[in-house]
């Protein structure tokens, strides 16, 4: 027989198809880092609305970074409405996690209140609250704190007037605000911070003016309470990474 005659089994051979019964099922596909944290988020809310308590929220948190697949995931929000009531946990598309912005946060109107008062006492305002485009603020041995990280705003500049006599006013901003300090101390001190960062596209811009007269009144930036529970969680899913490496 000639070498012509023999078969070429290499070309006669086919690859099958692959049927859709030979697919790996979805709860066994594995997940990226993205999945685990659109769950964590779903947690973070979770517990910020009472659903679930700490010590709950953290194993859940931990066996969502520890998951390796979408069957590891799908149990830990099944239960929360944010699994079933707008969009699901996790996606079987692999959608970018979005990130935030500063356009829901200028809101318009005429904000939560235009002034506050301490005398030989103290006032707040913090938490979810609306500045308006100028607010002015008194403390006369008293004392008061203005905390922007997560508060909306009237207008995309709004202006923040502190008088402190024998008083101290604390101003906290979130990153990536403009701030823009003009108040003078005499006797006293007015805080003017040299942040070499300038606002993020959108961000407000917030002017702080004022008097401080025996008394003074500090300027500071930090992040928001949510952004550092954040960093926390990250820190700790390196440490958990890192374990699962060393095993």
């Amino acid at each position: 027989m000639t070498d012509d005659a023999v078969p070429d089994r290499r070309a006669s051979e086919v690859v099958p198809e692959r049927r859709a019964s030979d697919a790996v099922p979805v709860p066994d596909l594995r997940a990226s880092d993205a999945d685990r944290e659109r769950v964590a988020e779903v947690l973070r809310d979770a517990v910020a609305e009472g659903r679930l308590d700490m010590e709950e929220f953290e194993e859940r948190l931990e066996a969502a970074y520890k998951a390796r697949t979408y069957g590891e995931l799908a149990p830990l929000t099944r239960d929360l409405p944010a699994a079933g009531v707008s969009a699901p946990a996790v996606s079987f598309t692999k959608q970018p996690v979005e990130s935030g912005g500063w356009s829901g946060r200028i809101v318009g109107g005429e904000g939560s209140s235009t002034g506050a008062f301490a005398v030989l006492s103290g006032f707040q305002r913090k938490g979810r609250w609306t500045v308006p485009k100028r607010f002015t603020c008194f403390a006369f041995w008293g004392g008061g704190e203005i905390d922007l990280r997560d508060a909306d705003f009237a207008d995309r500049e709004v202006e923040i007037n502190c008088f402190a006599v024998m008083g101290g006013v604390q101003v906290t901003v979130p990153p990536g605000v403009e701030v823009v300090v003009r108040g003078i101390g005499v006797m006293g001190g007015f805080e003017h911070p040299r942040w070499d960062e300038r606002g993020e596209p959108g961000a407000p811009r917030v002017v702080i003016g004022g008097f401080a007269f025996w008394g003074g009144v500090g300027v500071e930036r930090k992040l928001p309470r949510a952004e550092r529970q954040r960093l926390r969680e990250l820190r700790r899913r390196e440490r958990l990474e890192r374990g699962r490496g060393e095993v």
